[in-house]
């Protein structure tokens, strides 16, 4: 097959969800796959990584994504006889007049479920664009059974255009030495008490301040001195929480943006990782922790239990006394701890992104072939 991807977003979205799946998905695609032509849409540097016999990269420029979206790709993918153009981040920006089949990835309706919890300009352009783009896609794929449900519930069309390919943890994700990591973290970031973790974004949808509340409140519960380290960088939401909680500086540690290279340390020293999020397409933070055998407490809706099953303590995150329970369990309990540290590393073995874009290639050819 002659195959195109919008790969803009491995730079653009960097670091993100989005970013993550795009780069790792492309990576195992083109050394996979190698009999198969791989036609790269690419904005910015860092593409001589991708350069190989089965692929071309076409740079575009970041100014004028609109002409890019709507007039260039269309002509190019003609020209050039692509038979599979994918566009991975939410199908946004798929010209539907596009002659080859059409593929896009839908990691999640949150515009849908909760709109108050996203930015009025993407929710605005997610609402406007992607229900007609989703109606002329020739296929979705999307990350977790829960995000299809979502998906055949508020768009009419057949479940059998809709693929499932669940992401996965990356390979710097992996136990290591818990003395040494323990010890960079005391040095650096002078964390030394134990620790639970949270890291990901602060939207009101990811429940950080019921956690820090409920961390709080177990306080007087514990056995041992603990601080809550929350890991990310401090805009809009993170920034008033940790404006709102200073005064607690010596309890809840706000470390602010870290670089990817380090975030293995934070997962291989806490004590537990904790993710009380609301609502998640596929959920990667705890994927992130389990590969590195910290034990996880997390919610117990939507996607989130496809990924954790029964390697996790799963909570309600709507209530603050189910978290303060939990966290009271396992902070409290060394044996409990290493148990759900090894049942967590053998669940997050079941995911990778070898597996993901094997599955990502096998919709390709079902939608070729419809």
């Amino acid at each position: 097959m002659r195959i195109a991807i919008d790969a803009r977003g491995i730079n653009w979205y960097g670091g993100t969800g989005i970013g993550t799946y795009t780069e790792n998905v492309v990576k195992n695609l083109i050394d996979l796959y190698k009999d198969n032509y791989y036609r790269l849409y690419w904005s910015e540097l860092n593409y001589e990584e991708y350069k190989r016999d089965n692929t071309e990269i076409i740079m575009t420029s970041k100014h004028h994504p609109r002409f890019f979206d709507q007039n260039y790709f269309s002509y190019d993918l003609s020209r050039e006889n692509i038979d599979i153009y994918h566009v991975p981040q939410n199908g946004i920006g798929l010209n539907v007049d596009t002659k080859c089949k059409k593929v896009i990835t839908v990691h999640d309706l949150i515009p849908y479920i909760m709109p108050e919890t996203v930015g009025r300009g993407y929710l605005l352009k997610f609402l406007k664009e992607v229900p007609n783009i989703i109606q002329n896609a020739d296929g979705v794929i999307t990350v977790s059974e829960y995000s299809k449900r979502d998906i055949l519930k508020f768009f009419p069309i057949d479940e059998n255009k809709v693929f499932v390919t669940p992401l996965a943890a990356d390979s710097i994700y992996k136990p290591l030495n818990k003395d040494t990591c323990r010890e960079f973290l005391a040095k650096k970031y002078n964390i030394n008490n134990p620790f639970v973790l949270y890291l990901g974004g602060f939207s009101a949808r990811k429940n950080v301040k019921a956690l820090i509340n409920s961390f709080l409140k177990v306080i007087p519960r514990l056995t041992e001195e603990y601080n809550l380290v929350i890991v990310g960088a401090k805009k809009d939401l993170g920034e008033y929480l940790s404006n709102s909680y200073s005064h607690l500086a010596s309890k809840i540690v706000f470390t602010g943006f870290i670089p990817q290279g380090e975030l293995p340390v934070f997962y291989n020293s806490c004590n537990a990782f904790v993710y009380p999020s609301l609502y998640e397409g596929f959920g990667l933070p705890p994927l992130e922790a389990m590969s590195c055998g910290a034990p996880v407490i997390t919610s117990n809706v939507t996607s989130i239990p496809e990924v954790v099953a029964d390697s996790g303590i799963l909570i309600n995150p709507y209530n603050e006394d189910e978290l303060i329970d939990a966290l009271e369990k396992l902070l409290n309990d060394d044996a409990l701890r290493k148990s759900l540290g090894e049942k967590g590393l053998k669940q997050a073995s079941k995911f990778s992104w070898l597996e993901t874009a094997k599955n990502t290639f096998e919709a390709y050819e079902k939608i070729y072939n419809i």
